[in-house]
């Protein structure tokens, strides 16, 4: 890295360069968000009922069954079955057994909400 040294006179320069470089790093960062968000956008997509039990790992009979249940948000417009896949992944999300891994502390205090003492003899 060189040293330059900057004089009184050269701080409106120096002063626009960054300028112009702050504007362009801001451009920079707009146009990665915009492409980040179309890529976001894009997770409403029509599945069949094969490409579904891949993307699930399941058995396409458990899949029927499920779909039969109801247990499984999906469509019907006739005799076939549409799946979201945005629909898939918020369901697996609301049909996990084992919830998100607790904080020391939150476990700590959902231990001790649901922790009840024994009554005395006297009470009962």
């Amino acid at each position: 890295m060189e040293k330059t040294v900057i004089t009184f006179n050269d701080l409106p320069e120096v002063v626009a360069q960054l300028r112009d470089e702050v504007m362009s790093l801001r451009s920079l960062l707009t146009e990665q968000r915009s492409v980040n968000n179309a890529k976001a956008v894009d997770t409403h997509v029509p599945m069949s009922v094969e490409e579904a039990a891949e993307y699930l790992g399941i058995p396409k009979g458990t899949l029927y069954m499920k779909l039969s249940e109801g247990s499984i948000p999906a469509t019907k417009p006739g005799k076939r079955y549409c799946l979201y896949r945005d629909e898939l992944d918020k369901w697996l999300e609301s049909s996990r057994k084992n919830p998100v891994p607790l904080s020391d502390e939150e476990l700590s205090e959902s231990l001790s909400s649901s922790h009840r003492r024994k009554p005395t003899p006297r009470n009962w």
